[in-house]
């Protein structure tokens, strides 16, 4: 099934016509959001449009056809086959993985007890957010992140501002070093994907392919995640996206001095921008990365600025 089938099923009959004329390219579709009494709104191209009644994109949000409650009640009715209740572990966290990989972020009226997240009801805002694999895109970096074919790699943070292609590159960095090929040996890759954004497992099957050597912990929290994998999956690398809590961090440590290797991102411009993040700036001043790889969005989405290693040195600029 290709990605606008995935995704049409899911709408509302209204949505679904409408979004089945919209003439675009669903490889550069990024973002769909639906906002209870708003316009219909779509990332594409890292750019962002209004859907009208008659399949259009417009820059005029007055022009784009408003979302009733209606139809976000109708499409949460599609998403979850009319059973939310079957979800409910998923909607506590605030998302939900589909077929294909696609994540589905809700919001609306937070049920708590106990300081404890119990439920979401009144759903009232909906962010479809597409999964996209661009195998091959890490293909430039390889070479600087491996240390030999015998030794594995350098510990290694991915810097990008949001909606810059970093999941993506991790992505398939996970992939390359898990497979393997004729230049280095495949190596076994523990993932921890507290948002089931990296392999986008859906009832326990990842969507995105991360390799034949990676093993997966869905929907779980990064710092327990990562030392779980340390004591039950002997991985080589461990791999985790958008890391910043005091938690993680002192995780990152441990796995460190267990002998693991580490590929992580975090949102940022530089490595500067990372120094004056203060749960990361002592990462970076113990020189624990031995790469960092930064990207942005100046030419095009996951474009390659720079590679620096644990002194900052450049080794790649574009």
């Amino acid at each position: 099934m290709n990605t606008k089938d995935d995704l049409i099923k899911i709408f509302s009959l209204k949505l679904r016509t409408i979004l089945g004329k919209l003439i675009i390219d669903y490889d550069k579709l990024q973002e769909i959001r639906l906002r209870m009494n708003a316009p219909l709104l779509i990332i594409y191209g890292n750019q962002e449009f209004f859907v009208t009644e008659d399949a259009r994109l417009t820059d005029n949000p007055s022009k784009g056809v408003t979302i009733t409650k209606n139809e976000i009640r109708e499409t949460m009715e599609y998403i979850s086959n009319y059973s939310l209740y079957a979800f409910e572990e998923e909607i506590k966290q605030g998302f939900i993985t589909i077929s294909g990989g696609h994540r589905i972020g809700i919001a609306g009226k937070i049920i708590i007890e106990d300081d404890v997240i119990k439920g979401m009801k009144h759903i009232s805002f909906i962010n479809i957010r597409l999964a996209h694999q661009v195998k091959g895109c890490a293909d430039a970096v390889i070479p600087y992140i491996l240390v030999n074919h015998r030794q594995g790699i350098y510990h290694t943070l991915i810097i990008s501002p949001p909606r810059c292609g970093k999941t993506t590159m991790l992505r398939d960095i996970i992939r390359q070093l898990s497979n393997g090929n004729s230049k280095f040996a495949g190596m076994s890759v523990g993932v921890v994907d507290e948002r089931s954004e990296i392999g986008a497992c859906y009832m326990g099957t990842p969507q995105n392919e991360l390799g034949i050597r990676t093993d997966i912990l869905d929907c779980c929290p990064k710092a327990k995640g990562m030392l779980m994998l340390i004591r039950s999956m002997s991985p080589q690398i461990i791999a985790v996206d958008e890391i910043g809590s005091k938690e993680e961090i002192d995780a990152i440590d441990y796995v460190i001095g267990c002998g693991c290797k580490l590929i992580a991102t975090v949102h940022g411009s530089s490595i500067e921008d990372i120094k004056s993040k203060p749960t990361l700036c002592e990462l970076v001043h113990k020189r624990l990365f031995e790469r960092y790889i930064i990207l942005s969005n100046t030419k095009e989405v996951g474009h390659l600025e720079a590679i620096y290693d644990a002194e900052g040195k450049p080794l790649y600029s574009c």
